[in-house]
């Protein structure tokens, strides 16, 4: 029987006296937030990644995050809780230390686990007793158990014994205003009664409730589940575009008459793809998973297949309504892009579908330049290099009469669609962002 280690009292009245000290590995879009949480909460916080231009930024005072304002940073950096740093020797100063890392998928679609190897191999070269690692990256059932254990435990010490091992998943939905890290309940699932107890009683201090489940893998399953709950409903309506629209029915006009129903209905909505870090992802490490009990993800997969194939079908849509319309073909056609970010109002631009748009329709020979108030620069991707550094064209509507089409990929607030639809004589809409536009309606093909 594993015996309790005697540090937990002690580490759960740090938690209390707020003496306990927070690692957050990786500052992005989940890992800042956290770091928000728990300074705000009087803890004490180091923030590490390997990217010195962030950690640069963060130690003057300056955010590289839209939705985190210079002021936010440069508050928490003057409660003197807050230090920034890309030294990992510093992994050791921490209790607690919660991995916020990528977890992207290889070109085979199966899940690379670099980038939490990597950093589970830091943590193990400075693992102390007495330390809590919880891992908070989306990933499939078993990786904490599997994957992150093993390498802590070649250290020599054990998980349960002598530090405490857990599973909580990030939360995080960018761009929403009515949700912070606070105010989302934290699923925590421990390696163990005694790490259960301690992560539990760690996010219990930063956010507004605690859901504890049995196991770490339950945990990752939770995380999963939403995400897939997500996918296959994005792929239903998705489906049903395509359908609707050879009836000539308006998909958008279906899903609002229909969420009038007060109970057994929720919207989803269609789009051009999915786009950002859970999505278009995770559903696909549980189909690497399940072959391993040589289960078949049929439902998974297939709503897998709808969705990537989203592009495709917008760029038809594009070309028919082209050649209909001016007799013209997508082959030297000038084509401008509304968005490259994956969703609206943010500029994370993961997984982007207007990058598959953009390569889709140039390799069909069109011209196409794109317009994203939130994206002035197409950054760094894992794939697309050959997009990487374009600039957004200034939004000058007068000048965009020289485009034969506009094809809206992202539907920000910020754009006038009114005066887009105005300039342009066609315009496909693939988020029915168009829907308020009541002049030139004859001129907006839904997609």
């Amino acid at each position: 029987m594993m015996r309790s280690p005697g540090f937990v009292p002690d580490f759960i009245e740090k938690i209390s006296q707020r003496a306990l000290r927070v690692g957050v590995i990786g500052l992005g879009y989940v890992g800042l937030p956290l770091v928000r949480a728990f300074v705000d909460k009087g803890f004490p916080v180091i923030g590490f990644d390997i990217d010195p231009e962030k950690i640069d930024l963060l130690s003057k005072g300056r955010s590289y995050l839209r939705q985190f304002a210079d002021a936010k940073i440069a508050e928490m950096r003057a409660t003197g809780r807050f230090d920034a740093t890309a030294d990992f020797a510093r992994l050791a100063e921490a209790d607690a230390i919660l991995i916020c890392v990528p977890t992207p998928l290889t070109r085979q679609r199966e899940p690379d686990m670099s980038f939490v190897e990597a950093t589970t191999e830091a943590i193990a070269a400075r693992l102390r007793p007495g330390q809590l690692v919880i891992l908070e990256s989306t990933t499939y059932p078993g990786t904490t158990r599997e994957l992150v254990r093993p390498i802590l435990e070649r250290t020599g010490l054990k998980s349960g014994v002598d530090f405490l091992l857990a599973f909580s998943p990030e939360r995080e939905d960018p761009g929403n205003i009515n949700y912070e890290t606070s105010s989302i309940p934290k699923v925590v699932g421990g390696d163990g009664e005694d790490a259960l107890q301690a992560a539990a009683a760690l996010y219990a201090a930063a956010v507004v409730k605690v859901v504890p489940v049995s196991s770490p893998d339950a945990a990752e399953a939770v995380k999963i589940t939403e995400n897939i709950f997500r996918a296959v409903n994005i792929a239903l309506v998705n489906e049903l575009k395509v359908v609707f629209e050879r009836m000539g029915i308006d998909i958008w006009e279906v899903i609002e008459a229909a969420k009038t129903k007060p109970f057994g209905y929720m919207p989803f909505y269609p789009g051009p793809g999915l786009g950002g870090h859970c999505i278009p992802i995770d559903p696909f490490y549980l189909t690497w998973k399940a072959r391993e009990f040589e289960v078949a993800t049929r439902f998974i997969e297939l709503a897998g297949e709808i969705n990537t194939g989203m592009p495709g079908y917008v760029v038809e849509r594009l070309s028919e309504a082209l050649n209909e319309r001016f007799g013209k073909a997508l082959k030297g056609a000038r084509i401008l892009l509304l968005g490259v970010a994956y969703k609206k109002n943010v500029e994370d631009c993961r997984e982007s579908p207007a990058f598959k748009l953009i390569e889709n329709l140039e390799r069909r020979g069109a011209m196409v330049d794109f317009h994203d108030p939130f994206v002035p620069v197409i950054p760094k991707l894992r794939e697309h290099p050959t997009l990487i550094g374009r600039r957004s064209v200034p939004w000058a509507p007068a000048d965009f009469v020289t485009y034969d089409a506009a094809l809206i990929c992202t539907d920000h607030d910020a754009v006038d669609y009114a005066a887009l639809v105005a300039s342009v004589r066609l315009v496909v809409d693939s988020r029915n962002a168009t829907k308020g536009v009541t002049r030139d309606r004859d001129r907006i093909v839904k997609a």
